[in-house]
């Protein structure tokens, strides 16, 4: 079974997301922040990163740029789940090495089928 890393401050977020995911037949590994999901990262095998931008102690952006530098975590896929839309932080996202950028509030349907595109 595939893992995803889903990472989001919000309780409430999070749990919308490992519901879909875990409906669509994916294990789910949560995490509260951006230094919370890089240190359950270092000790899960993960096969995609979802992650909020804005978030305490790490965002999205700095996660991705963490994981970017972690030989493990070179190709995996990672998108980012957030209520931040401008082309400015769009691309802040892709110099830091995400995979895609996916809007909140999310379509279920839409979710699993970027992931499905991207995971290997």
């Amino acid at each position: 079974m595939q893992s995803i890393l889903a990472v989001d401050d919000s309780p409430s977020m999070r749990k919308m997301v490992a519901f879909t995911l875990s409906g669509a037949g994916y294990h789910v590994v949560e995490a509260v922040d951006g230094q919370d999901a890089y240190e359950k990262a270092q000790t899960h095998d993960i096969d995609l990163v979802l992650a909020d931008q804005n978030m305490p102690r790490l965002d999205g952006i700095g996660l991705t740029r963490k994981l970017r530098e972690h030989p493990k975590f070179k190709t995996v896929p990672i998108l980012i789940l957030t209520t931040e839309s401008s082309d400015q932080m769009k691309q802040a996202g892709r110099s830091a090495g995400a995979t895609g950028w996916l809007v909140k509030p999310f379509d279920p349907n839409r979710l699993i089928e970027v992931i499905r595109k991207v995971m290997p």
